[in-house]
């Protein structure tokens, strides 16, 4: 049995209507709404064929039918058109992305919350791996006498503050020294190769600052750089779920926020999924827990070269179109919305210590 030109009509009517509606759809309704110049009767025989065939599914409670995975599948791959953001749209996502933003983290973590907020689906952002991302700058700040807060900021702008307890109170002008050499020996350098560079040794003639920097610095420096390394998951509108009627059962919405609790095991899973933009349905989803969901991700690119991804999840029926849409505007501006919010604006430090 082909899929006719009738046929694929009928069946995106049936996806639009039901994505629209959550009720399964009947023959009588699509063709009271779309004018498809066939009679109800007619496509009733349809849509017989095309559950048939795997992509229409019949609830027992109701004569309508509803899209299988398989329908919805065809119509990502090749029923979906484009859906064009408007100009003022377009606005109204960029006025949202660049507020309040100082630095890449924060960037990402709000380009999750203006998805989840468009959408209305929980959004979530993987920021880079930072295996590519260099040191820039390196400050010993100083709090009291035996507190100082180490503030690491990266080429791409990644800003980490820790604070360091002192075995014994220092001079903040012996804090300066260390802050330059430290700045001029590990600016350039990759997080992966500062994490096993020694420069101990230039420290040589300032017994202090090199006591200091081996016992109180270094561990804390260790430690923020492995922090640095690490992939961060950020998600928003996990109680987006209770506006969607597939989650009025209090069973599959606990089942949802069970999934999305076990953060590690989703990071790793957006982390393995593949570059570009990549929609799951249901039973394509690696995790059982999520096969009556559809995820959506498509990777962002700063400065040519770290790379991140972006995306939601929620129910199969999906407004595909506007999703996608909105994902790939955001994952496109974000570059841009970080030069234009000042990721460039970092004073490098890099003059070499006395």
């Amino acid at each position: 049995m082909d899929l006719t030109e009738r046929k694929l009509k009928i069946l995106q009517a049936i996806i639009a209507d039901f994505v629209r509606t959550a009720e399964p759809v009947g023959s009588r309704t699509i063709s009271r709404n779309y004018e498809l110049g066939i009679s109800p009767a007619t496509i009733r025989n349809e849509m017989s064929d095309l559950e048939e065939m795997g992509y229409l599914t019949h609830p027992h409670t109701s004569s309508g039918r509803v899209p299988s995975e398989k329908a919805y599948r065809l119509y990502v791959n090749e029923l979906m058109g484009k859906k064009e953001l408007s100009e003022s749209e377009k606005m109204v996502i960029a006025q949202k992305l660049y507020q309040n933003v100082n630095e890449l983290d924060n960037l990402i973590e709000r380009a999750a919350h203006v998805l989840s907020e468009i959408t209305n689906l929980t959004a979530f952002a993987l920021s880079p791996g930072k295996e590519l991302d260099k040191l820039r700058y390196i400050n010993l700040i100083p709090v009291d006498e035996r507190t100082v807060v180490l503030m690491i900021v990266s080429e791409s702008g990644k800003v980490s503050n820790t604070a360091v307890q002192l075995d014994r109170p220092v001079e903040d002008e012996t804090l300066r020294i260390l802050a330059k050499n430290m700045t001029y020996n590990y600016s350039g350098k990759t997080l992966s190769e500062a994490l096993k560079m020694d420069i101990i040794k230039n420290f040589r003639e300032d017994a202090e600052a090199m006591a200091m920097f081996r016992n109180n610095v270094m561990p804390g420096f260790l430690r923020t750089l492995e922090d640095m390394l690490n992939v961060n998951l950020y998600m928003d509108g996990l109680t987006n779920i209770f506006s969607i009627p597939e989650y009025n059962d209090i069973e599959k919405a606990k089942s949802f926020f069970e999934v999305l609790g076990r953060k590690e095991d989703i990071r790793q899973k957006l982390i393995a999924r593949d570059d570009g933009m990549i929609i799951t349905i249901g039973g394509e989803n690696q995790d059982a827990d999520l096969s009556e969901c559809s995820v959506v991700t498509a990777t962002y690119h700063v400065d040519g070269k770290l790379v991140g991804k972006l995306g939601v999840i929620g129910p199969t029926r999906m407004k595909y179109d506007e999703v996608t849409s909105v994902v790939e505007y955001l994952t496109d501006n974000i570059s841009k919305a970080f030069m234009i919010t000042g990721g460039e604006d970092t004073d490098d430090g890099k003059d070499r210590g006395d």
